[in-house]
């Protein structure tokens, strides 16, 4: 599967979710649930995935975590939040950035 057919198949899964669930739940039981619905789908998903990078000469072991790593490419970082934050968006492009995923 390419990256728009993975997305399709993450987004599906999670308007399905919010919409059985709705809001208000802590970010760990729907990253949990969705996790396991996508596996269910087929899909290779991983949890709490731990991302190395180098910067300056210093290598970071753990400088940070994706919510979500589907397929090996495709990253999922899961907000339940009241609005999404401008600081989101540059989130997740900085760790596909790091990760040297499109």
């Amino acid at each position: 599967m390419n990256v728009e057919e993975v997305s399709s198949v993450v987004v599906d899964a999670a308007y399905h979710l919010h919409r059985d669930l709705g809001p208000g739940l802590l970010e760990s039981v729907y990253e949990t649930v969705l996790a396991q619905i996508l596996e269910k789908r087929g899909l290779q998903v991983e949890r709490q995935k731990s991302v190395m990078f180098d910067y300056d000469g210093i290598h970071f072991d753990d400088g940070l975590r994706v919510d979500l790593l589907v397929e090996g490419f495709l990253v999922v970082e899961l907000k339940s939040v009241e609005k999404i934050a401008p600081v989101h968006a540059k989130q997740v492009l900085t760790y596909l950035r790091l990760m040297q995923l499109p």
